[in-house]
């Protein structure tokens, strides 16, 4: 009875264009165990933070609006047609998405969805992501589950420290001509290495630690427009002390034109105003070598003696390895050094992913192998099935 006497004392209901709000002008808590449900617009003008239960979401067309950044512990996303952040978020534990995109305005940065310090989440997909910026504060490492309407587009975030702030937005617009980021990204003006850069999408990533950076590409990214040659492709940044686009130079890059990702070697991504997808004018050099590819895999660990592990007959020869397996979007999920024929669908690194214990997700993976006393190295596509 207390607990609802509370919350009727400190939330109003209010008329805004219209429509009705929830609107906190007094300092509430949502204490352990406890879950408060927002199912109509929610401005907030006092402090709500300290909280260590569930606010959910759930509804349609919802807003959050107010003049004080609201800080909750865990967060559920179940909006049809996309929760809009007028105003920015924070989340210090588990954000859960169910339904629909959470939105901020592109045209304004200052409004972001925030992980702070050990937060995370769960459920991101094409139709359940953050269609806009999101952020993290106290992090080192972390994959932005960033997109567009269409796509979730991740960049993965790795740096040598822990980011005291960092923040990402996905566009798919061309660079030279988008109106959204003050500046002019002209994807002629490049610099001497460069052949081409990419005219449909971008990311736009912020923070001041030392970094490496994993962002993919997909049919619609369009690369055969570039190239036909995917060891060419490479992540550029548009510097902003030279005004032109610059290699940053790659660490890793696997995948066919159609679908692969890229990684960086190390920079600082506030050195450039944006980043994308361009193409070299000379191959990748350690994949410049006559490389043999393998065959593409399938593999099914159902317990039915078939396929139920990732085997490579040719390490037979070559005892002294290192293999790595990659999810779509350039996310690290195994890696085994003198491989022989350890994986069976679970991850074994200290990532992103989630529910481990259930297995990784059905779906196409990306595969590296080091053949390292014969001095080779191969890519492919591995099928997950279950």
């Amino acid at each position: 009875m207390n607990r609802a006497l509370n919350i009727i004392a400190f939330f109003s209901l209010v008329c805004v264009t219209a429509q009705t709000a929830l609107y906190n002008n007094g300092n509430i808590r949502i204490h352990e165990g406890g879950n408060l449900g927002f199912h109509t617009d929610f401005i907030n003008d006092s402090p709500f933070d300290g909280n260590r239960g569930l606010a959910g979401f759930y509804g349609t067309d919802l807003s959050v609006f107010g003049s004080i950044v609201p800080m909750f512990y865990d967060v559920e996303v179940a909006v049809d047609n996309d929760l809009i952040l007028n105003l920015g978020l924070d989340t210090n534990n588990n954000t859960n998405f169910i339904l629909g995109d959470i939105y901020t305005p592109k045209s304004n940065s200052a409004v972001y969805y925030n992980f702070l310090t050990d937060a995370f989440y769960n459920g991101d997909g094409n139709l359940t992501k953050i269609n806009g910026y999101a952020a993290i504060t106290n992090q080192q490492n972390f994959l932005f589950p960033v997109g567009d309407v269409e796509f979730l587009r991740p960049l993965t975030l790795n740096s040598e420290a822990a980011n005291p702030f960092a923040k990402c937005a996905y566009f798919f617009d061309n660079p030279g001509t988008q109106g959204v980021i003050p500046g002019n990204f002209d994807t002629s003006v490049l610099d001497v290495d460069i052949e081409a850069v990419s005219t449909l999408e971008f990311w736009r990533l912020e923070g001041s630690i030392p970094s490496t950076v994993s962002i993919s590409w997909n049919e619609r990214s369009n690369l055969t427009a570039l190239t036909d040659d995917p060891t060419k492709i490479i992540p550029v940044g548009w510097s902003k002390i030279s005004q032109r686009w610059i290699n940053l130079e790659v660490g890793m890059v696997t995948g066919t034109l159609d679908q692969g990702f890229v990684t960086t070697e190390t920079f600082v991504p506030d050195e450039y105003e944006i980043i994308t997808l361009g193409v070299s004018q000379i191959p990748f050099e350690p994949l410049a070598k006559d490389v043999p590819t393998l065959d593409n895999f399938f593999i099914s660990p159902n317990g039915d003696g078939i396929n139920d592990r990732f085997y490579v007959e040719e390490l037979e020869e070559s005892p002294n390895n290192m293999v790595r397996i990659y999810d779509r979007f350039g996310l690290k999920v195994f890696e085994k050094e003198n491989y022989v024929d350890e994986f069976v669908g679970m991850s074994n690194v200290d990532n992103f992913v989630i529910s481990r214990e259930d297995g990784l997700p059905i779906g196409i993976y990306f595969y590296t192998i080091d053949m390292l006393d014969l001095d080779l190295k191969y890519q492919g596509f591995l099928y997950l099935a279950r």
